[in-house]
C-alpha cells in the first residue's frame, strides 16, 4: 500500500507542490494566535487546533495545509482576557491584514484558485474580512480572475446535540469559552501532555460589562486568564467535538468549492 499524499505544504519540495497545484487542490490557511489560555493550556492553543483540523480535512478532501498564521490580533478581555496577560504576542490589526492579504495573493500567483482561511481566534475576524478583500481587490486590478476563498471559524461547525452533551449544565456562548472546556477538551484528545487540568481555575465566570473601556484596567476582569472554568473538560468530549469540527468543515468545502463534482 502505498504511502499517503504529504498534505503539509512546509513538508514539501517546490516541485512537489507544483505537481499538487495541478489537481487544482484547496489549500488551507490555519489561523491561531499566540495567547495565554489560562494556567493550564499552552500559548499556542489557538494555532495548534486549526492546524490539525486543517490537516484531518485535507486528508478528506484532497487538500493542502499551508503553514499557519500564528500570531493573531489583540486579546480582548470579553473574549480572551486581555492583551496584558504575558505570552500574549499580537499584532497589530493592519499587519494581520496585509499579511492575510500577502499570502493570499502569493497563493494565487502560484496557480491556486481555492483557499480556504481556517481561522481559530475570535479577535481576527475582521482583520481576516479585510485581507481577503484586498487579497481579491488586488488580483482583479492586475488581472487574476477565478481565486474563490471561504473563511470559516472552526467553533461554529458544532450542532446543537453535541454543545448540550458537552456542556449539560448549558452552553455559555463562544466569548466566555476562551480556555474553556472546549478548547481544553480538543487538545486533551490532540495533545494530552500539553494540557495540566490540576491547575484548572476554580472560579465562576467572568461576566464583563457589554461594553469596553480603554485604556484597559487589568485588574478589573480575569486574573487567570480563564472566562469560564474548563473544570468539566474531557479527551472524549474533545474527540467528538473534533470529529464534529471536520466533518462539518469538509462537508461545507466540498460543496462550496464542487469538490463533489471533481471526484475529489
Amino acid at each position: 500500500m502505498s504511502a499517503p499524499a504529504p498534505v503539509l505544504i512546509g513538508d514539501m519540495t517546490w516541485t512537489d507542490y507544483v505537481a499538487r497545484l495541478k489537481s487544482d487542490p484547496v489549500i488551507i490557511l490555519p489561523v491561531g494566535s499566540l495567547e495565554q489560555h489560562g494556567p493550564h493550556s499552552p500559548l499556542a492553543t489557538d494555532t495548534i487546533i486549526p492546524i490539525e483540523i486543517g490537516k484531518a480535512v485535507a486528508a478528506r478532501i484532497g487538500a493542502l495545509v499551508a503553514p499557519a498564521i500564528a500570531y493573531g490580533y489583540k486579546s480582548m478581555p470579553r473574549t480572551g482576557g486581555g492583551n496584558h496577560f504575558p505570552g500574549t504576542t499580537s499584532l497589530d490589526g493592519d499587519t494581520l491584514t496585509r499579511l492575510t492579504r500577502d499570502i493570499l495573493t502569493e497563493f494565487a500567483r502560484h496557480g491556486a484558485r481555492r483557499v480556504l482561511v481556517l481561522d481559530s481566534h475570535y479577535e481576527n475576524e475582521m482583520f481576516l474580512i479585510e485581507g481577503i478583500d484586498l487579497a481579491l481587490r488586488d488580483l482583479r486590478a492586475w488581472g487574476v480572475e477565478g481565486l474563490k476563498i471561504m473563511k470559516a471559524r472552526y467553533f461554529e461547525f458544532v450542532s446543537e446535540a453535541t454543545l448540550s452533551k458537552v456542556f449539560p449544565d448549558g452552553f455559555p456562548g463562544w466569548p466566555l469559552e476562551h480556555a474553556g472546556v472546549m478548547t481544553t477538551s480538543v487538545l486533551l484528545h490532540l495533545r494530552p501532555h500539553l494540557i495540566h487540568m490540576d491547575r484548572v481555575p476554580n472560579q465562576p465566570p467572568i461576566h464583563y460589562p457589554p461594553y469596553d473601556v480603554f485604556p484597559v484596567d487589568p485588574r478589573s476582569g480575569t486574573q487567570t486568564g480563564i472566562l469560564a472554568s474548563a473544570a468539566a473538560a474531557t479527551a472524549e468530549k474533545g474527540a467528538l467535538l473534533f470529529q464534529e469540527f471536520v466533518e462539518g468543515i469538509a462537508k461545507a468545502a466540498t460543496a462550496e468549492f464542487a469538490l463533489a463534482n471533481r471526484g475529489a
